[in-house]
């Protein structure tokens, strides 16, 4: 008794360009992000809002 195939053989080799430039997109899109946010990080705005919150943490805790 023979079976058939109910779906064709992927080739795989057709595959590892795409998989390697879906690597590279996520890489570039993650240090893209990064960059940006050492960009803000750096910013005089973003450190006065940073210094203002910790400041504030001690009278949001009762007892200090």
């Amino acid at each position: 008794m023979k079976l058939f195939r109910t779906r064709p053989l992927r080739r795989r080799g057709a595959e590892r360009g795409m998989t390697t430039a879906e690597y590279t997109v996520g890489t570039l899109g993650a240090c893209t992000v990064g960059g940006v946010l050492v960009k803000v990080g750096q910013s005089e705005w973003f450190g006065e809002l940073v210094q203002g919150l910790i400041e504030k943490i001690p009278g949001l805790i009762p007892g200090l």
